[in-house]
């Protein structure tokens, strides 16, 4: 089980509230209103109950997802759904960005680029998990410290 926005949640159900009020009711203009009120009561009967929380799906769908993409992305996603990052959230990502490029293109390569089309690759690989410019950067920085320093031992 996972958290669910509320958008999402109010998409699902009203999808399965118009199914069963097709088969019970005739397809008349109050029987395809009704639904979507129920849906929005029950909606605002779960929020009232802390059982659906939209805080609670940001935070969890940015520790989902944060190990294998970058903010772009994240915000993408947390858009897609009517959301967005808290302020602090947000920080902790931004500063944490350089860290997690680099654990993800660790992962997928390991070794620097060996031409200028290898590391146009790798550079449009983690532009599409979401990382941004200057977290690209500081990967290639890094990669290419590393290559210089084993470079240098015997």
């Amino acid at each position: 089980m996972r958290e669910h926005s509320r958008s999402e949640l109010q998409t699902k159900l009203l999808r399965r509230a118009r199914r069963i009020a097709d088969l019970e009711a005739s397809s008349s203009e109050e029987a395809s209103a009704a639904p979507l009120a129920d849906v929005l009561a029950l909606l605002d009967e779960l929020q009232e109950n802390g059982l659906l929380s939209e805080a609670r799906f940001v935070e969890s769908r940015v520790h989902a997802r944060a190990a294998r993409f970058g903010n772009r992305r994240i915000e993408s996603e947390l858009g897609q759904h009517r959301l967005a990052v808290d302020a602090q959230t947000a920080a902790v990502l931004k500063a944490s960005e350089p860290q997690r490029a680099w654990a993800v293109w660790e992962r997928r390569f390991g070794q620097p680029p060996s031409d200028a089309k290898e590391r146009q690759r790798q550079t449009r690989f983690l532009m599409g998990r979401g990382f941004g410019g200057d977290a690209i950067r500081q990967v290639f920085q890094r990669v290419g410290q590393a290559a210089d320093e084993s470079l240098d031992e015997p």
